[in-house]
């Protein structure tokens, strides 16, 4: 694979991760499929045992970022229906306010759910604040999957290719 390739794949991962922290693109997935066109490209052992490698570090990231979290929730007491206006809530944001509305909408609309539901400010904070740890550790259990997939790409890269 020639080094212009090589770089672009690299680009596409990098472009992957920070779609994980700032949610405009499918990060995990653009990562992947980065990975998945170099060992198309590549076309050897070490290809195919990186890509096995971040298939599973990238699918074990997404099983365990809503497992977690979600645990988490329930033993909190913030219900789903909280979580699901907050996410509603976050994509209208996104659309009225672009990039950072969703970071104004997810927490306004879970707030709203829950001062609906509990009928006071201090429970419903406190619900929005658990919510808010709960999306920030799915957003950092997928970050460290895809990073780890991407580190044994460009391990590979350095030292095997």
């Amino acid at each position: 694979m020639n080094s212009v390739a090589t770089v672009l794949v690299g680009v596409a991962i990098f472009v992957g991760i920070a779609g994980i922290v700032i949610p405009i693109l499918p990060g995990a997935l653009l990562s992947l499929a980065a990975i998945l066109v170099w060992a198309l490209i590549e076309q050897s052992p070490t290809g195919w045992v990186v890509l096995s490698a971040a298939v599973a570090l990238i699918g074990a990231s997404q099983v365990v970022k809503y497992i977690v979290p979600e645990r988490r929730l329930r033993e909190s007491g913030v219900p789903r229906r909280s979580m699901i206006i907050g996410v509603l809530l976050g994509i209208v944001g996104f659309f009225v306010i672009p990039v950072i509305g969703m970071f104004v909408g997810f927490p306004i609309g879970v707030y709203l759910s829950e001062w609906q539901r509990q009928g006071a400010h201090g429970p419903a904070w406190t619900s929005t604040k658990h919510a808010l740890r709960a999306t920030g550790l799915s957003i950092l259990i997928e970050l460290i999957g895809t990073s780890l997939a991407a580190a044994v790409w460009l391990a590979a890269v350095i030292f095997l290719v």
